[in-house]
């Protein structure tokens, strides 16, 4: 799914990235260039003893001054392919591992930068789109790598060596490969760049099946649960018929093209020979000078048939790389101040001064919100679905930017201090956790980078999670598959309480914290909950009661202010409050006491 508002990205922003990646290993790339360089040169000098070879046998008839002659010209090719082999073979040797390297650093500095992206940014993009273009970014690198080092840097070589060669042993038939090559080369650049725009809209049709693909695949058990097989494979179905159909068209775009760059080549070979058959006629020019040409020739043809791959392979490597650059270049939504600080929280407390946020001038969601949490106090956020109740949550973790007012955690502007010591103070347990496919082992201790197992044991015996990792095979080391969908819904929420008790930060928010638990499992992880909130500053967004009632006040949000506040007992006892009203509305989905 593209940014609409994407920057611009040219050629010189994938190649500037490109170096980014490469730097480290420059004098491996210099050497790599130059060997194949001077591999491609002498591998042009080589037929010129082959035109002597052959000069030689044509006009000596004595066979024991020829052989020493013929022998002494195919020492000398065997030296040169011998220095040939031994540019490639070092050159071969040092690419594998600048190439391998460097593709890996490509990866590690888009994924590194791509993952501090804002929430929105996420929330806006497909995943396997995203993993994608990382795999095009560094594969595009392999590719045209490749097309410098073994077709473009050979095919400058040879054309200007060819028209050299042949020029100082005979112009007329200079003339004609100057043309042909220019007509050739031309031809191919011209026709390349304008088949660019429907490489681009292949590549984009690809990345939209995989993005279709992978939206589906994680939503497998949706799919299943509303009998939609048949819709998500119709939906499919277009979406690879589109990507077909973007594709034939290119790739018929370039059959064409290849058919009239055979008539060239047809041609010229035609001329080529017509024209030295005249000339040795005239004895202008010598049986070698025929190899030579011949030679040259289907070398010439075969390099300037490449150009046109190369064109097309260098556009389409850049066309894969401008998705994956676009988000290099796009600046953070959130980020960091210059010099920000490391936030230092002492007691905890929260105050949000007249913060208003909107997330388009059509959308506003909070508006001018005052509220003081103090040191240690509990709150519970209720409101009506889509009050706003959860941006208050994110604002706080700044996975947004206010549009106006401040937070402040002990007197600490939130916008002034490094979004990881932020965070790093903050525990959330979300309504729906999303686990890493790893062990629990790992899951749990994501809370506390450098927690001892043992420690990681005790948080997941606090929150219950005991109770089933007791009865896997593997028990702690068990995977939780994709997203922790191995787990049930309760699991989850218990793994992501084990995290918070472990990560033991100052501020703790609980967004439904035990939606997804029955009665039993939540009387239990009460208890757990109950230690964890002690002494720490919590933000509770939930229904039930059993958790808002040991909250030290209620906030009510409604389109996106607060209208109410205070204990659970003094906004009941108001007849008109709105809290009131949607206490009964749903009570029974609460669970009473």
């Amino acid at each position: 799914m593209r940014n609409i508002n994407a920057p611009k990205v040219g050629i010189a922003d994938v190649i500037k990235y490109f170096w980014k990646a490469m730097r480290p290993q420059k004098w491996a790339f210099w050497y790599i260039l130059l060997a194949f360089t001077m591999g491609s040169i002498i591998d042009l000098i080589v037929p010129l003893f082959y035109k002597k070879f052959f000069d030689i046998i044509v006009g000596t008839t004595d066979k024991m001054i020829l052989a020493p002659q013929l022998t002494q010209i195919i020492i000398w090719v065997l030296i040169l392919h011998g220095v040939i082999w031994t540019f490639h073979q070092t050159g071969f040797f040092l690419m594998n591992r600048f190439v391998s390297k460097t593709m890996a650093r490509i990866r590690q500095l888009s994924f590194d930068y791509m993952i501090r992206h804002s929430y929105s940014f996420f929330t806006n993009s497909f995943s396997g789109a995203l993993v994608q273009r990382v795999g095009r970014f560094s594969r595009a690198f392999d590719r045209l790598n490749d097309r410098l080092l073994f077709n473009f840097i050979p095919l400058l070589i040879h054309v200007t060596g060819v028209i050299v060669i042949i020029y100082l042993q005979h112009p007329m038939i200079a003339y004609i490969i100057v043309i042909w090559a220019f007509v050739m080369l031309v031809y191919n650049y011209i026709f390349s760049t304008w088949k660019l725009r429907f490489d681009i809209v292949a590549a984009k049709a690809d990345s939209t099946t995989t993005a279709v693909l992978a939206d589906s695949l994680s939503n497998q058990n949706t799919i299943a649960s509303f009998a939609g097989f048949e819709r998500e494979s119709s939906n499919f179905k277009d979406t690879t018929h589109d990507q077909a159909k973007a594709q034939r068209l290119s790739w018929d775009i370039n059959l064409i093209k290849d058919g009239i760059q055979v008539g060239f080549i047809f041609i010229v070979e035609f001329l080529l020979f017509y024209y030295a058959i005249k000339f040795w006629q005239k004895d202008a020019i010598t049986i070698g000078t025929f190899v030579l040409i011949q030679v040259y020739i289907l070398n010439l043809a075969k390099r300037l048939w490449d150009f046109g791959r190369i064109i097309r392979d260098t556009y389409e490597s850049f066309a894969d790389s401008k998705e994956m650059v676009e988000i290099l270049e796009t600046p953070y939504e959130v980020k960091d101040i210059p010099n920000a600080k490391t936030l230092k929280v002492a007691g905890g407390q929260i105050e949000f001064k007249d913060i208003s946020f909107a997330f388009n001038e059509t959308r506003t969601v909070l508006k001018n919100i005052n509220l003081n949490i103090k040191s240690g106090e509990k709150i519970a956020l209720i409101g009506p679905s889509g009050a706003g109740k959860s941006t208050i949550v994110k604002l706080l973790m700044r996975m947004y930017d206010l549009t106006s007012g401040t937070i402040e955690i002990d007197n600490q502007n939130v916008k002034e201090v490094t979004q990881d010591s932020l965070r790093q103070n903050i525990s959330l347990v979300p309504q729906d956790p999303i686990l890493f496919h790893r062990t629990l082992m790992e899951n749990i201790r994501y809370g506390k980078e450098r927690a001892t197992d043992e420690e990681v044991m005790a948080a997941a015996k606090l929150a219950h999670c005991d109770e089933f990792i007791d009865t896997l095979p593997l028990k702690y080391e068990t995977y939780v598959g994709e997203r922790g969908i191995k787990l049930s819904g309760g699991e989850r929420q218990r793994v992501a309480i084990a995290r918070a008790i472990l990560k033991n930060a100052p501020i703790l928010v609980l967004d439904e914290a035990t939606s997804s638990l029955d009665s039993h499992s939540e009387s239990l992880i009460q208890d757990a909950l109950n230690n964890l909130m002690e002494d720490k500053t919590t933000i509770v967004i939930a229904h039930r009661l059993s958790t808002i009632r040991k909250m030290d006040r209620v906030i009510v949000i409604d389109n996106g202010q607060i209208t109410e506040q205070g204990t659970h007992d003094e906004l009941l006892s108001n007849d008109n409050s709105l809290y009131k009203k949607l206490w009964e509305l749903q009570a029974g989905g609460f669970l009473v006491d």
